[in-house]
């Protein structure tokens, strides 16, 4: 479903005349764009999406907007098309199945390798509550913006091994698309060597940005240690141990539990919690976006760092 099919306000219209939306890299591309990064966030946080619910046609706006972006950045989709349907259940009647949508985009790297890196960020939110909208800027339009960003900075400098990029539906009820693409991947699941998920990166007063999962995969350490020696946001390790106290561990609170439940190596980088955590105030307006900025670009650099390290992640994995 095209976006221009969706919209009619003019309102939304001129917002997204500043975004560049469906225009490709250009050729004197050098790195991160900045200013886009900060209209992908403006617009998927808009009111115009409505809270981006599961199932709801400001989900289906949001969606028609990361798509009409990964054309015009000139990656490829997953199949005959970006958008993969899959169904899940809910707190809802016995037998009653609700429908999402999952968008995937990939990426062919320069090597003849099987490895496979999967990135994620969902796209869903709150929606609307007693007629309130639930923008969702850093839960997780940040996210996807980040995402949209990497996918820019690869398809024009391809990688190394092949990258899945999936903008995850239905989140916020359970990590269903994370859990639906786990189930049934694109690709033969014992080449998925490693999933890079990004979930909350744009709200930090204290600059910083975590990075959960090596905990569980402790090989990965030196890469983060690496990537964090030239961040200049904080990039710490933690949010990862079971037995904790109740919010300590973020294993399973976010898209890469899913992949993490499969056997499938992941990192998760992620802000702390902060007071506009699923509040009506997670606003565009309310995000310290310099840091977001500077936290896109420590991603990108972790993005990099993984793609270069594939092999070993799959050794020492045994994937």
């Amino acid at each position: 479903m095209r976006i221009t099919a969706l919209l009619s306000s003019a309102a939304f219209l001129g917002l997204a005349a500043c975004s560049s939306v469906a225009a490709g890299p250009s050729s004197d591309y050098d790195g991160l764009d900045r200013a886009q990064l900060l209209d992908d966030l403006q617009i998927l946080a808009s009111d115009m999406m409505q809270g981006r619910e599961a199932g709801t046609p400001g989900n289906a706006l949001a969606r028609g907007y990361i798509i009409e972006r990964l054309e015009g950045i000139g990656v490829d989709p997953v199949g005959e098309s970006f958008e993969h349907p899959f169904e899940y259940s809910f707190r809802r009647g016995p037998g009653e199945r609700l429908p999402g949508v999952n968008i995937l985009a990939e990426i062919e790297g320069t090597s003849d390798s099987d490895h496979v890196m999967v990135l994620t960020a969902h796209f869903d939110h709150e929606g609307m509550r007693d007629g309130q909208i639930w923008n969702g800027a850093d839960d997780n339009a940040s996210g996807v913006a980040a995402l949209l960003a990497l996918a820019e900075d690869f398809a024009e400098n391809p990688p190394e091994h092949d990258l899945i990029f999936v903008f995850v539906d239905a989140e916020e009820r359970g990590l269903q698309g994370a859990r639906a693409f786990v189930a049934n991947p694109p690709v033969p699941e014992e080449n998925i060597v490693f999933n890079l998920n990004l979930d909350m990166v744009a709200m930090s007063e204290d600059r910083i940005l975590w990075a959960v999962g090596t905990y569980h995969y402790p090989f990965l350490k030196p890469m983060v240690e690496r990537v964090a020696e030239r961040a200049n946001v904080n990039l710490p390790m933690g949010y990862d141990e079971p037995g904790g106290p109740p919010g300590s561990d973020w294993t399973m609170l976010t898209d890469s539990g899913a992949f993490h439940a499969a056997g499938i190596p992941f990192i998760y980088l992620g802000v702390d919690f902060h007071p506009h955590y699923h509040q009506p105030s997670d606003t565009y307006e309310n995000m310290t976006l310099e840091f977001f900025q500077d936290a896109t670009e420590t991603i990108l650099d972790f993005a990099r760092e993984a793609d270069a390290n594939l092999g070993m992640i799959a050794e020492e994995s045994g994937r």
